[in-house]
C-alpha cells in the first residue's frame, strides 16, 4: 500500500528526531569524492612520471580507457553484487580494493603493470554509484531523495575538481609516487570508517525511534517494505521494462554531454580560446563549481516540490528533462565570439546537466520493484551511461579532426541531449514502482 507523498510524517518530524541519515549521505559523498580522485590522480601525474615510463600518446591513451572498460563491463555485475551483500559490505570491500590498486599505481614499472593496475582500479570503483544509490533508497524517504542524491553524486565532481592542487601539491613536496600512496591510504582510513559506522537504519545505535518512523513511514524501500512477489522477480526480467530501457537510452544520453567535460573541454578552453595555464587553472574549474552549487539546489528544489505534494512522476520527469534542455545550450558555446561567454555557456550547461544527473540517480530507488532490485538497476543504467565514456571522445576526436573546429561536436552533443529530454518525458512512464509483469512461476 503506498504511503501519501505529502503526509505529516514527511513534512513536518519531531524536534528530537535523530539526523543519522544525514551523516551516512556525507560519508558517503566523502567516499564518492575519494573515488573520483583516485581516478583522476593519474591524469594529473602522468606529466610528471615521463621520465620514468616514455609512453606514447596512444598508450597514454589505452591506459586512460583502461579503467572505462573495467569500470563499464563490471557495472551489471556491481549493481547485483550491492543488492546481493549490501552496502556496508559492498562499499567497504570496493574502497579497500580500488585503493590497494592505487598504491600499487607507485610501484608501477611500465606499460604493461601501469595498465593492469588501472584496469583492476576499474573493476574495484565500479559498485560505488550503485551502492550510494542503494544507501539513499535505504535511508531516505521520497520527499528527502533527491537532495540526497545530490550530495553523493557531487561527489563525484569534487574529487575531480580537487585532483589538480591536491596531485600537484604532493608531487612538490615528495614525488609522483608519494601521489599514489598518500590518496590510496585515505581510501583505506574511510574504509574502516564506513564499515564502523554504517548500518542498516533499523539496526543502527544511533537512529532514534522518530527518524525510522519517518524513514519508513515516508517510502524508503527497507526490506520491511518489499512485496513477495516483487522480491522474487529475477535479475533478467527487468530489462523486459519499456522504463528500465528508457533510463539506459536517457542516461547515456546524459553522459554524452557530461564526458566532454571530462575529456575534452581543457583542449577546448586552450586550442579554441586561447586559455593559458594560468587561466586553465583558475577558470578552468568554475564549471565543476557551478555544476556542484545547482546540483545541490536543484535536489532541494526537487524534494520540496514532492512535499509540496506534486507527483514524483511530474517532479522527475521535469527535474531531468529541464536539465537536459539545459544541458543543451553546449551546442552554442563554440560560436559566441567572446571566451567569457562560451564559459559561461559551459557552466550553465554541466550545472543543468548535474541537475538532470541527480534525478536520474534517485530513479532506481524509485522504480525498483523492491529493495532487492536497487542496485541492480542503478548498476544496469550505469553500464548503459558509461557507454559515453568510450564513444563520445572517438566522436569528438574525429569530428574535430575532420572539421578544424569544436563546433560540429557540440552542436551534436547538444542535440543528443535533447533526444535524451525527449526520451524522458514521452518515453518514460510513470515514476513508480515496476510491477510483476506476469506471475513468477511462468517465468521459469
Amino acid at each position: 500500500m503506498s504511503t501519501a507523498v505529502g503526509s505529516d510524517s514527511e513534512v513536518k518530524a519531531p524536534r528530537t528526531m535523530t539526523r543519522m541519515r544525514w551523516a551516512i549521505i556525507w560519508l558517503a559523498f566523502v567516499g564518492l569524492s575519494i573515488n573520483y580522485l583516485d581516478r583522476s590522480s593519474l591524469s594529473v601525474a602522468l606529466p610528471f612520471m615521463g621520465e620514468d615510463f616514455h609512453l606514447t600518446a596512444t598508450q597514454q591513451g589505452m591506459i586512460f580507457a583502461a579503467f572505462f572498460w573495467a569500470y563499464d563491463v563490471c557495472q551489471l555485475a556491481a549493481g547485483w553484487y550491492v543488492d546481493k551483500v549490501g552496502p556496508r559490505r559492498s562499499f567497504t570491500i570496493a574502497a579497500l580494493w580500488w585503493s590497494v590498486c592505487t598504491m600499487a599505481t607507485s610501484f608501477a614499472r611500465g606499460f604493461g603493470s601501469l595498465f593492469a593496475v588501472r584496469f583492476l582500479l576499474g573493476v574495484g570503483e565500479s559498485p560505488a554509484p550503485s551502492t550510494s544509490a542503494k544507501v539513499v533508497a535505504t535511508w531516505f524517504p521520497k520527499s528527502e531523495r533527491a537532495f540526497a542524491t545530490s550530495i553523493w553524486d557531487s561527489g563525484s565532481r569534487v574529487g575531480a575538481v580537487i585532483a589538480l592542487p591536491i596531485v600537484t601539491l604532493i608531487i612538490s613536496f615528495t614525488t609522483w609516487h608519494g601521489v599514489f600512496i598518500i590518496i590510496g591510504a585515505l581510501g583505506v582510513v574511510w574504509a574502516f570508517a564506513w564499515w564502523k559506522i554504517y548500518r542498516a537504519p533499523q539496526d543502527h545505535p544511533r537512529v532514534g525511534t522518530a527518524e525510522l518512523a519517518h524513514i519508513e513511514s515516508g517510502g524508503a524501500r527497507g526490506a520491511g517494505s518489499d512485496d513477495a512477489d516483487a522480491a522474487k522477480l529475477p535479475w533478467r526480467s527487468l530489462f523486459r521494462y519499456r522504463t528500465i530501457l528508457s533510463m539506459m537510452f536517457g542516461f547515456f544520453c546524459l553522459n554524452s554531454a557530461i564526458y566532454f567535460f571530462i575529456t575534452f573541454f581543457p583542449s577546448y578552453l586552450v586550442s579554441e580560446r586561447g586559455f593559458d595555464l594560468l587561466k586553465l587553472g583558475m577558470f578552468g574549474a568554475l564549471p565543476g563549481v557551478c555544476a556542484v552549487a545547482c546540483g545541490w539546489l536543484g535536489g532541494f528544489a526537487a524534494d520540496r516540490a514532492v512535499r509540496r505534494g506534486h507527483s514524483v512522476t511530474r517532479v522527475r520527469k521535469t527535474q531531468i528533462a529541464g536539465g537536459l534542455v539545459g544541458g543543451s545550450v553546449i551546442m552554442f558555446a563554440a560560436v559566441v565570439p567572446e571566451a567569457w561567454m562560451a564559459l559561461a555557456l559551459l557552466s550553465l550547461a554541466y550545472s543543468s546537466l548535474t541537475v538532470a544527473a541527480t534525478g536520474i540517480w534517485s530513479l532506481p530507488a524509485d522504480v525498483a520493484p523492491s529493495s532487492k532490485h536497487v542496485g541492480s538497476i542503478g548498476g544496469i543504467q550505469n553500464f548503459a551511461s558509461n557507454l559515453a565514456g568510450i564513444f563520445t571522445p572517438l566522436v569528438i576526436g574525429v569530428l574535430v579532426d575532420s572539421t578544424g573546429s569544436y563546433v560540429a561536436p557540440l552542436a551534436v552533443i547538444g542535440a543528443v541531449a535533447l533526444l535524451g529530454a525527449a526520451n524522458y518525458l514521452f518515453v518514460m512512464g510513470r515514476v513508480e514502482p515496476l510491477k510483476v509483469k506476469e506471475p513468477l512461476a511462468l517465468q521459469h
